[in-house]
C-alpha cells in the first residue's frame, strides 16, 4: 500500500534518523558497555535499561527506514492544481461559521493542533478533489456537516 509523506515530514523523519543513529544509540551503547563491566547484570538498572533503551532506538530507526523507503515524497511547493490534493493547505467554512487552516500530509505528520490531518482522515477525504467554491459532505462521529472549500494554498 502506498503512502504518503510531505517533503517537510520527510525530513524531519531523516532529520530524526541522523539524530537516533548519531547522537542516542552511541551514547545508549556506551552506558551499557560501561554498565556491563560492572559484573552481575540481572540487578544493573543501568543494563536492563540501556538494554531496553537500544531496542526502542532500533525499532524506531527500522520504521522510518522502512517509511522513507516506501513513501511518495510530495513537495506542496512543486504542485500545480486547482483541486485540493495531499500536501495542499485548505481554508474551510464550517457550519458554524468557524473558517479552518488544515494541510492534507502523512500519517507520522498529523499535528491538529496545527491543522496537520492525515490524508486517510475522514475530513481530508471530503476535501480531497474538490474546488474553491465546492462544498462537501463531512461524515463525522457527531453527525454529517456540510463544509465549504474558501481557498487553496501552498
Amino acid at each position: 500500500m502506498k503512502t504518503y509523506i510531505t517533503k517537510a515530514g520527510a525530513d524531519t523523519l531523516r532529520e530524526e534518523l541522523l539524530k537516533l543513529k548519531n547522537e542516542e544509540r552511541p551514547k545508549v551503547v556506551e552506558t551499557v558497555s560501561w554498565a556491563a563491566s560492572n559484573g552481575d547484570r540481572s540487578e544493573n538498572g543501568d543494563y536492563l535499561y540501556g538494554k531496553k533503551r537500544l531496542r526502542e532506538i532500533d525499532r524506531r530507526i527500522r520504521y522510518i527506514i522502512k517509511k522513507l523507503e516506501g513513501a511518495q515524497i510530495v513537495d506542496p511547493e512543486t504542485l500545480s492544481t486547482d483541486k485540493v490534493v495531499f500536501g495542499l493547505k485548505v481554508k474551510v467554512l464550517h457550519e458554524d461559521e468557524r473558517e479552518l487552516l488544515y494541510q492534507i500530509v502523512g500519517e507520522d505528520e498529523i499535528a491538529v493542533e496545527e491543522g496537520k490531518i492525515s490524508w486517510k482522515s475522514p475530513l481530508a477525504k471530503a476535501l480531497i478533489g474538490k474546488q474553491v467554491g465546492d462544498e462537501s459532505l463531512f461524515r463525522k462521529p457527531s453527525g454529517d456537516e456540510i463544509i465549504e472549500i474558501l481557498d487553496i494554498m501552498k
